[in-house]
């Protein structure tokens, strides 16, 4: 005869089973059943953002395409391909995925989220840029249309990312890049960087790698089919073609550029004076902020006060203060030499 006492363990174990199992919300199998939504949510999201960004480069994708850039299970990805034409956000023609009109709000949506993530990583954190872009592709999912209305408030309401990308409004109006890649322009062209693309990643860190910044101005010394140099901030830059790709410039008038006078204020010597003409719009947040406050200010005379044994930090005479910072953040400082006039050969 089974023990009551022993009957009523193994009840209670089967209840506390149960539960851990099925209790409302926060149950195992509920946990488990969100968990997938979620990642099918995700799975979506990205295949859309794939699509969108083939189409607006005026490429195609197919199935076969998208398991090849996702990392995903190739059955877990058509599955979902065919959950989305179900729901009208694509459809198929001669085998190609094209984006239904509301496939594209839902793409604009996504990179409007991811843009303005960027645009805040940027501004309101220290992470270094060439983490930009893979916080926000994981923060982009999070975000409803509420949330990022007050993200793009907190922000200002910004047209453009960190990246120079265009950031879409919140009714799916996006403005075009007004520039063209950097090997289509001829030798002599003075131009400013409006652009850098983040993708692929290889090629992006190789541009991070060279300092070069939305807005800074470039003269074209030499463009061929191996490489193309160019002058920018008292420095010299060559780059493969497939890199300057990655870089859209827009063209401008001789008059309005200076670049034999400009640079940046990391090259200034040691008994060289100069004149401060603003700070680079690649020095953002709190370390704009900083600068600013310290008095590296348009107009302000400057030269250098002190030098470390290993050149690295200096220190540079501000309206008779000695202000040290190192010249990762002396690059970021904009100056015209006084007196100087000799020209980049």
């Amino acid at each position: 005869m089974v023990n009551p006492v022993t009957s009523l363990l193994i009840f209670g174990i089967i209840v506390l089973v149960l539960l851990v199992l099925f209790y409302p919300k926060t149950g195992l199998y509920w946990r488990l059943q969100n968990s997938f939504k979620n990642d099918t949510k995700i799975l979506i999201e990205d295949i859309l953002k794939k699509i969108y960004h083939a189409e607006d480069s005026g490429k195609t994708l197919n199935s076969n395409d998208i398991i090849n850039m996702l990392n995903a299970s190739p059955q877990k990805v058509l599955a979902t391909i065919a959950e989305m034409k179900d729901k009208e956000l694509i459809s198929f023609e001669n085998g190609d995925i094209k984006l239904n009109e509301i496939g594209m709000d839902y793409a604009l949506r996504i990179i409007r989220v991811h843009r303005l993530w960027e645009k805040y990583l940027s501004e309101k954190t220290g992470f270094h840029k060439k983490d930009w872009h893979e916080i926000a592709e994981k923060m982009e999912h999070n975000l409803d249309s509420d949330q990022a209305e007050e993200l793009a408030m907190d922000l200002g309401n910004p047209r453009f990312d960190p990246h120079g990308d265009p950031i879409p409004t919140a009714t799916g109006e996006i403005e075009a890049i007004k520039g063209n890649p950097l090997p289509t322009f001829e030798e002599g062209v003075i131009g400013t960087i409006v652009h850098i693309e983040d993708e692929p990643d290889i090629i992006y860190k190789q541009i991070l790698a060279e300092d070069l910044h939305i807005g800074s101005h470039i003269h074209i010394v030499e463009n061929n089919e191996k490489r193309i140099i160019f002058h920018s901030e008292g420095e010299e830059f060559i780059l493969a073609p497939i890199v300057a790709n990655n870089i859209t410039i827009a063209a401008l008038k001789k008059e309005k550029f200076s670049e034999e006078d400009t640079f940046r204020l990391s090259n200034l010597e040691a008994h060289e004076k100069a004149k401060i003409i603003g700070i680079s719009k690649e020095c953002r947040g709190e370390m704009r902020r900083r600068l600013l406050d310290l008095g590296f200010v348009n107009n302000t005379l400057i030269n250098v006060d002190l030098t470390s044994p290993m050149q690295n930090p200096r220190a540079y005479l501000v309206r008779d203060t000695s202000i040290a910072i190192r010249n990762e953040q002396a690059k970021f400082i904009l100056i015209e030499k006084m007196n100087h006039h000799a020209k980049v050969n």
